[in-house]
């Protein structure tokens, strides 16, 4: 019986192995990019917490950073229905939805900027009190890190919207495995960056 379990295990822990040594260069690459990102925020989120935030002052989490995070959570809706349009080569769908989603993340990064100018207006500035320099640069630093997920969404969306207009591109696009691999990266590193922010909101809103 306990071997019969240890077996199980073994296998399981081989199957892992496994389903790790099969994974693209890339998509390994990306996943420990995310997880270097998380522990980055970890790090500077601990140091937010241990200043004690905004206690007794009269500070309140800007406006617009609830709006920055409704247009987020549009932005991840968007591009979730990105995969399965893909998979039906409705190309000229998952270009409307690219757009979607490449909008609403530059809405999302303009609502940011508002949201600074806003802290600032209301004497929260990155040089004051370490509390209001660690809030603008965590929240910079994730606006960062989105313009790379914007950037290379800006590259899929223009070139989708290049390959749609011909037949024969749209065929050799849908067949391309690498474009599925890219198109699956997107959607995993905007997800990532999606759910971040939302971590980071939540305690930006204990600590105001």
């Amino acid at each position: 019986m306990d071997s019969d379990k240890k077996n199980k295990v073994d296998h399981k822990q081989l199957s892992a192995f496994g389903k790790i040594e099969k994974m693209h260069p890339i998509r390994m690459l990306l996943y420990l990019s995310m997880i270097g990102i998380g522990i980055l925020f970890t790090i500077l989120l601990v140091a937010f917490v241990r200043t004690g935030g905004f206690d007794g002052e009269n500070f309140k989490l800007p406006k617009f950073f609830n709006v920055s995070t409704i247009l987020l959570l549009i932005s991840s809706y968007t591009i979730s229905k990105v995969p399965r349009i893909y998979k039906k080569e409705k190309l000229r769908k998952m270009v409307k939805y690219l757009g979607f989603t490449l909008g609403l993340g530059l809405l999302f990064v303009g609502a940011q900027f508002l949201g600074w100018n806003e802290m600032s207006r209301t004497g929260v500035s990155f040089t004051g009190k370490a509390s209001g320099t660690y809030l603008y640069l965590i929240s910079a630093l994730h606006v960062l890190h989105l313009l790379g997920g914007i950037i290379f969404l800006s590259f899929l969306f223009f070139k989708t919207a290049h390959v749609a207009a011909d037949g024969v591109r749209t065929l050799i696009f849908i067949r391309d495995p690498f474009r599925r691999l890219q198109l699956s990266m997107l959607c995993s590193y905007w997800h990532f960056m999606d759910f971040l922010w939302m971590g980071l909101y939540i305690v930006f809103l204990f600590m105001a």
